[in-house]
């Protein structure tokens, strides 16, 4: 097949589907210039591939050389459907370029008349200064001056122009992935730039940094003695955690396999997990909107986990493997997956544990169905707030979920809908458990209604 890059701009959709169902191609990955597949099918007008790609994971502001957001391009080459789509999937509509312009600045530049007046119906500023002290307002023709600027003070806007200020020293742009990461998965732990511990746990040493200008996170996993059986194991299982073309699965980007050091790569994602975007400090308000809005996400994440075969196991579905992207978009964590050669027999969150995963031989166990529980306790967690069995220890847990009957408790203040939902997921009896697909419809409604 011919490069990816020039299948999307030539607008081959079957060759973009076939290559997009590789679960390694890296569909955020991006060219020489930083230009990833979606930059391209936008400045190209590829409706139908920009759809695909969105529905894939691709990573709607991402930034190429020149800070371009997809939105830019397709707001300067006068796809007005590109424009919408974008943006009704969380496009940053006042997104700044190297220059200081805006997607307004180029749409009243080329005379877009209907997508300029798109934009600021969705939220675009018409005072924004780009480097050069113009504003969108300077750059359009006459008639279109007055419409804009009419319109704004119509929505409230302030018409007082916003200087320019440059923000690029404060790493806030998500730069397109290097082609790199896709091709070379395994790399030299001296290639990376480890520049702060974020966090020591049971199953290893967490750092953030830097590579090839991407900001990761690596997992330094925590092994007594790390054989020649491990490191092959290592190298056969990592690559099944490669999963790029699902927008609600955080992929593992690369691994160094260097004994006495197997570490796990992936993206930095700036809200952290689940868990502490719950219950620490992560600075977001999760209203019951965006409650259901994590909770879609993450079954629509665990259907495909599920529709893969065979099915990546060791996983154990909790609030501390999903991740928060910086579009507020649940990612289940791959990195936490659990390798077969890694804490053998031990348990350190058995609050998300169906019972008889604790209590049968791994071969016994209906894991789709054990996801489903894991799955009830997150609802649970996301309504409550609460931290399921927080005063008990794990120990305590384990022993009392699986040999007692000690269960979650659902509070008079949850909505019937919900917890009819959690105690259909929660059935003692495994077989009688919902699938995924099953699940996300009633969600879909219950926010709907909401």
């Amino acid at each position: 097949m011919d490069d990816i890059f020039t299948q999307v701009r030539e607008g081959n959709a079957f060759h973009v589907r076939v290559w997009l169902d590789n679960t390694e191609n890296d569909l955020n990955q991006g060219d020489d210039h930083r230009f990833s597949l979606l930059h391209w099918a936008a400045r190209e007008g590829r409706t139908n591939i920009v759809d695909m790609l969105i529905q894939r994971g691709a990573r709607i502001n991402a930034t190429n050389m020149g800070d371009d957001t997809a939105l830019h391009l397709a707001a300067g080459h006068g796809h007005r459907d590109v424009v919408v789509m974008l943006l009704h999937n969380k496009a940053n509509i006042n997104a700044i370029n190297e220059h200081g312009n805006t997607p307004l600045h180029y749409a009243c530049f080329w005379g877009f008349d209907q997508i300029a007046e798109d934009l600021v119906n969705n939220g675009a500023l018409v005072s924004i200064a780009n480097k050069y002290d113009e504003v969108p307002l300077d750059k359009a023709k006459p008639f279109l001056t007055k419409m804009l600027k009419d319109r704004a003070l119509a929505l409230g806007q302030d018409l007082s122009k916003i200087p320019f200020k440059d923000r690029s020293w404060l790493g806030y742009k998500t730069r397109s992935r290097d082609a790199l990461l896709s091709r070379h998965p395994g790399i030299d732990i001296a290639q990376l730039q480890l520049v702060g511990h974020v966090a020591s746990t049971h199953s290893g040493e967490t750092w953030r940094g830097r590579w090839q200008d991407n900001d990761i996170v690596a997992k330094i996993l925590n092994l007594v003695d790390c054989t020649l059986r491990n490191s092959r194991d290592f190298q056969e299982e990592f690559p099944r955690l490669r999963i790029f073309n699902n927008p609600n699965v955080l992929p593992v980007l690369a691994c160094c396999n260097q004994p006495p050091n197997l570490v796990v790569i992936s993206q930095f994602m700036p809200f952290g997990s689940l868990f502490n975007t719950l219950h620490g400090e992560s600075g977001i308000v999760v209203d019951q909107n965006q409650a259901l809005r994590f909770a879609i996400d993450i079954a629509r994440g665990m259907e495909f986990l599920h529709s893969m075969e065979p099915m990546i196991p060791n996983f154990l579905l909790t609030s501390k493997h999903i991740m928060i992207d910086e579009d507020l978009t649940a990612r289940i964590n791959m990195a936490d997956y659990r390798f077969t050669f890694h804490e053998r027999g031990k348990e350190y969150n058995p609050a998300w544990m169906a019972p008889e995963a604790m209590l049968k031989k791994p071969g016994e166990i209906n894991l789709k169905a054990a996801d489903m529980w894991s799955f009830a306790i997150l609802l649970w967690e996301l309504e409550t707030r609460e931290v399921p069995f927080a005063d008990l220890t794990p120990m305590e847990i384990g022993m009392k979920v699986a040999l007692e009957g000690l269960r979650i408790k659902i509070p008079p203040g949850i909505s019937s809908h919900m917890s009819r939902l959690i105690k259909i997921c929660m059935n003692e009896e495994a077989g009688k458990r919902p699938r995924y697909d099953m699940v996300i419809p009633i969600l879909e409604k219950m926010k709907q209604s909401s």
